[in-house]
Parts: structure tokens; sequence; C-alpha cells
């Protein structure tokens, strides 16, 4: 291969490297290309599954930091660069190796990370980002409605508090006129009594006037 159309090849797969959150390495001696064609549409939209050189793909690992993935560049290597959710692309590849033996991972690089075959399949177990973050809404849903009914109680209980307070106050003021009748009716009962004492002395005051006189 030219010198230039082994550059082209490196800065490709250097490319993909940058832009995938995953890329997984497999052995893929013996499937058809049917098979092949079937793994590339079951790993989703974005994501490619190419067979490449080892020797150029061991210098594009260099240039993206992942030397570590040398030892595993021996034999017929093809590569699933993946953009979109590396669970999803990982639960492919396992379902994919336990329908066709043939097919056999190696590792690769999960968000920046080296990974070896055995953590590949261990992802596969792991849910999806779309089933964690439903788990997510709907737990943050119930404890929201937890949360409701926790501050909804106390309220309902003031509101009821101050039904109450309201009801004393208005029974109280209705009470208040007559039990000020009396006392009103008292001060006036001084005031005759107060007029009635003051009237003798004023008698007796003509009477005495009435005897100097004579």
């Amino acid at each position: 291969m030219p010198t230039q159309a082994k550059a082209a090849v490196i800065e490709e797969i250097t490319e993909r490297f940058q832009n995938s959150s995953a890329a997984v390495l497999t052995e893929y001696r013996g499937l058809t290309v049917a098979q092949l064609t079937t793994l590339r549409r079951d790993l989703g939209a974005g994501s490619s599954y190419a067979v490449v050189k080892n020797t150029l793909t061991k210098r594009a690992a260099d240039a993206v930091g992942h030397s570590d993935l040398a030892p595993l560049l021996t034999g017929p290597t093809a590569i699933a660069f993946i953009e979109g959710d590396p669970v999803v692309a990982a639960k492919a590849i396992r379902d994919f190796a336990k329908a066709n033996p043939l097919l056999v991972v190696k590792g690769g690089v999960v968000e920046g990370r080296t990974v070896d075959a055995a953590e590949v399949i261990r992802l596969a177990d792991v849910e999806s980002r779309e089933v964690l973050l439903a788990k997510l809404a709907g737990a943050m849903k119930g404890n929201l409605t937890k949360a409701a009914g926790l501050f909804q109680a106390p309220l309902s209980q003031v509101a009821r508090l101050a039904a109450a307070l309201q009801e004393k106050k208005e029974a109280a003021g209705e009470s208040l006129p007559a039990a000020d009748a009396p006392a009103a009716d008292d001060a006036a009962t001084d005031d005759v009594t107060v007029a009635a004492d003051t009237t003798p002395d004023t008698t007796d005051a003509a009477a005495d006037t009435a005897v100097s006189t004579d």
C-alpha cells in the first residue's frame, strides 16, 4: 500500500477512535459476509464494523493514546466503532456471538478506557441508558408524590385549625353584646342614684334658707 494511502487509512481509524464512545476489537475468522452485515445492522445507527490492518491500527491507537491495544491486534481483526450507547452495542455483540460462536471478542476501548473481553461482556449485562433514565424518572416521580403528600398533610391540619379558631372567634363575638348590656344598665342606674342623692340636698338647702328668713 502506498505511503499516502496508508496515511489516509491511519487518519480515518484515528478519527473513528476519537469520535466513538466505544471500540470493540473482534476476530471474525470464518464468518460470512451476510453474517457480518447482520452484525453491522444490529450495532445500530451511527456505528460501523470494519476489517482493519493490524499494523495501521496500532499506529492509529498510538496516536490516540491507546498503545495498550497492541497485544489485541493479532490475527484477523475487525473493529466495531460505536457512536451511540456502548451498552446497546455490547448487548448486540454478545447476542451475535452467542448465535455465531466464530465471532471472538478481544477487548476494546469504552469511554476512553481500555477494557478486556470479559469487561465487554459484563458491559452487555448493564441496563441501557434509556432504561436507567426511565427508572430514575420513575423514582423521582415517586419521591415527588411522597413529598407532596408530606407537604399536603400539615397544610390541611393548619386549615382545620384556622377554621376552628375562626368559629371560636365568631362565637365569642356574638356573645360580647349580651355581656356588655348589664354594664350599660348598671351605669344608667348609677346615674339615677346620683341624681336622687343630690335632690334631697337641694331641698334641705331651701328649707334652711326659709328658716333663716323667718
